[in-house]
């Protein structure tokens, strides 16, 4: 790991053009701290010339201004002075965007993963932030944050702690969160529209996947997933699968849970979450994934049910071994 910490003024030194991309199928967290970094740097920095490079953004987020701006086409041939890599673990995992970061004069990374080996130039890495828009917050000048920039911020800690609920929040993100309330942004109408509201393809599919779930290891892991057939049939794509594991997650008695889709032929995109004892990341780590001790992912092939059962084990020889300490 490149352990020299960023400075942001430092990093911008000299800098005319500057990009930005987060991770491949964008989450609150990646789009907020995108969106956030940009419209500070143009409010506060006019003479740079900023781009936000991405996969197509979900529709419950073009509340946020500029994200009709994101640019979703690759196929240009730009060099950038800057390049930011915010809320990616890997390099590989900022997909298409990519050779703009390998073109750069300099790059910078900012993350909350565990797995993150620091691959940039200047790495600004956290993994007890409850977000990567936290980490970003925490970087810029208070008192100079543009409204629509708290708007992004504030909707990115907001997914990723799952509106305050999970493990990750500590009391310096409420903190921030007020922060970002004091600019005078619709907190409400954020929390809803984006993290509370489904279409009807959503609760369609998350129907689904709550009528065929299975209970394992006595209770303490619950399974789902959702076939290709089905995406299909609804025309879904992966934000339409945004919740459900979470959802799963609060079945009484459960320690963890993990939610597939399949995205090819005996291809599965994999999500797991938990609450006190399973390492989500260290298994997503092995599987070739990545994430959180709490929330990882991962993608995987073969037979569902061989799937399945691989991640259970993992799950199973981890809760074996907590049970084992406790009665020693």
């Amino acid at each position: 790991m490149n352990n020299r910490m960023m400075n942001l003024s430092a990093d911008l030194q000299g800098a005319s053009r500057v990009a930005m991309a987060g991770h491949l199928r964008p989450d609150g967290d990646a789009i907020g701290a995108c969106l956030g970094l940009g419209h500070y740097l143009r409010a506060n920095m006019p003479e740079l010339e900023v781009t936000i490079y991405m996969e197509e953004v979900p529709s419950q987020y073009h509340l946020l201004q500029g994200a009709d701006e994101i640019r979703t086409d690759f196929s240009a041939d730009e060099t950038y002075d800057v390049f930011f890599a915010l809320d990616c673990a890997d390099a590989s995992r900022l997909g298409k965007a990519k050779k703009y970061f390998d073109s750069a004069g300099r790059t910078v990374c900012i993350d909350h993963h565990v797995s993150n080996p620091g691959y940039a130039d200047a790495n600004e890495i956290l993994p007890d932030a409850s977000s990567t828009s936290e980490i970003v917050c925490g970087l810029l000048d208070e008192e100079r944050i543009p409204k629509a920039a708290a708007e992004a911020l504030y909707l990115g800690i907001v997914h990723d702690t799952g509106v305050f609920r999970y493990s990750c929040t500590a009391p310096e993100t409420m903190e921030t969160a007020a922060k970002l309330m004091r600019k005078g942004i619709d907190s409400n109408r954020i929390i809803n529209e984006t993290f509370y509201d489904k279409t009807y393809v959503q609760n369609q599919l998350l129907g689904r996947a709550l009528s065929r779930s299975v209970l394992l290891l006595n209770g303490k892991v619950i399974v789902s997933y959702i076939r290709g057939k089905e995406l299909t049939l609804y025309g879904a794509g992966s934000s339409d699968m945004e919740g459900i594991v979470e959802t799963l997650m609060g079945t009484t008695g459960t320690e963890a849970s993990v939610f597939l889709y399949e995205t090819g032929l005996n291809e599965y995109k994999v999500s797991m979450r938990s609450r006190n004892i399973v390492d989500c990341s260290v298994i997503a780590k092995t599987l070739g994934g990545g994430g959180h001790v709490r929330a990882a992912g991962c993608s995987v092939c073969g037979e569902i049910c061989d799937a399945v059962d691989m991640i259970v084990h993992h799950m199973e020889e981890q809760i074996l071994d907590a049970e084992g300490e406790t009665h020693a």
